[in-house]
């Protein structure tokens, strides 16, 4: 028999994207989807790819209440893939609400996943925030990096929290293959977090002093590197354990900037602070405190692993992948093809930079490689 495969969180982008992409992969006899809210019609036509495809079930429940339990064992699922951990909820913008739809909800799914002798494989995703971001942080961090300083609050909070109960899980069904993947920030043409609305305001607060390295991961190496995770890993690699998943190089944030053809404000901390504060109550965009310390600080991690043992290299490096997004929004006040002619002339006069890890990528962008289908 083939594998039937559990996708939470099917009502946002990226969960109706995987689970499209599964019911194409050979080897798929059944997706079954879940999520509190039915996928939006737009959606809904994403899930249904064309050409011959494995049958879709969806399920309109909440992963707080034990319902998840009998789905599993109604449909005799053996892997499990958990995207519904998000920075935001789902027609609510309450954070306990979120919270609780995180942690609690992971916590349902694993005391159910626990209880199904058919589950086999499971694979979380999670974020890079649970390394915080702070002043003192390691240029790079690794999967096996302690954060000097752990997450307070919010999403990366939770994303914290939601890997200690996985590593529970992992050591009460030792059967079960377990794969939790850190993502970088996500972005693409259709990607939709609090960062790609950050970048979406025509001017682009920032705090003054401080021009942060990023890196970001295009959602198309977010399905493959899902996809490949849900099945038996290929000879020669690994593809359980935790895994950092960002493309190579990384961005300032005044490049992304320039990029977008977005001018920046710098602010004082508290000032940018305020404005956060006024932007989440205005609903403007939700600019966290833990977004807050990531554009002032930055963050980078070591994908060494994710090439080496898990067998896969993105095909989107960070600054492709953020071209390929900036493409895709609304032009912004200043030219970026003019921008970026005059950056690119004064790094010449300057000369060229010595090369070292985590080095900020040029100016000039770089069409992106598309994947191969």
């Amino acid at each position: 028999m083939g594998t039937v495969v559990l996708v939470t969180g099917v009502a946002r982008h990226l969960g109706a994207r995987f689970a499209a992409e599964l019911r194409r992969r050979p080897g798929v006899d059944l997706v079954v989807g879940v999520d509190v809210q039915p996928p939006r019609p737009p959606l809904r036509a994403l899930a249904e790819p064309d050409g011959p495809a494995a049958p879709y079930r969806f399920h309109q429940l909440d992963l707080r209440r034990p319902a998840v339990a009998r789905v599993i064992a109604e449909h005799g699922v053996d892997t499990v893939v958990h995207l519904a951990v998000s920075a935001t909820g789902l027609g609510s913008t309450n954070r306990s609400s979120v919270k609780e739809s995180n942690v609690i909800g992971t916590m349902q799914l694993l005391g159910a996943c626990q209880k199904a002798p058919g589950v086999r494989r499971l694979v979380v995703k999670s974020t890079t925030g649970v390394y915080g971001s702070a002043p003192r942080d390691p240029a790079v961090f690794t999967e096996r990096t302690q954060p000097r300083n752990l997450p307070g609050g919010g999403f990366a909070k939770d994303a914290v929290e939601v890997e200690g109960y996985v590593r529970g899980f992992a050591r009460r069904r030792p059967d079960v293959g377990v794969t939790v993947l850190r993502f970088a920030n996500i972005v693409g043409p259709a990607a939709d977090t609090p960062l790609t609305d950050y970048f979406g305001l025509p001017v682009l607060p920032t705090v003054l002093g401080y021009d942060p390295r990023l890196q970001f991961v295009h959602e198309d190496d977010v399905i493959e590197v899902l996809c490949r995770a849900a099945f038996a890993a290929e000879p020669g690699t690994v593809n359980t354990g935790t895994f950092n998943v960002a493309g190579e190089g990384v961005l300032l944030l005044s490049q992304c900037a320039r990029r977008l053809g977005r001018p920046t404000l710098p602010l004082l901390l508290p000032a940018i602070s305020w404005f956060a504060g006024l932007a989440r109550q205005t609903r403007l965009v939700d600019v966290s405190p833990e977004q807050l310390r990531l554009l002032t600080h930055g963050r980078v991690v070591d994908t060494t692993r994710l090439r080496e043992t898990f067998g896969y290299r993105p095909a989107f490096t960070t600054p492709e992948a953020f071209t390929d997004f900036a493409a895709a929004q609304s032009p912004g006040l200043l030219p970026p093809g003019r921008l970026a002619a005059v950056t690119d002339g004064v790094a010449a006069l300057l000369g060229p930079e010595r090369p070292g890890h985590g080095r900020a990528a040029p100016e000039s962008p770089a069409r992106p490689h598309r994947p191969r289908s």
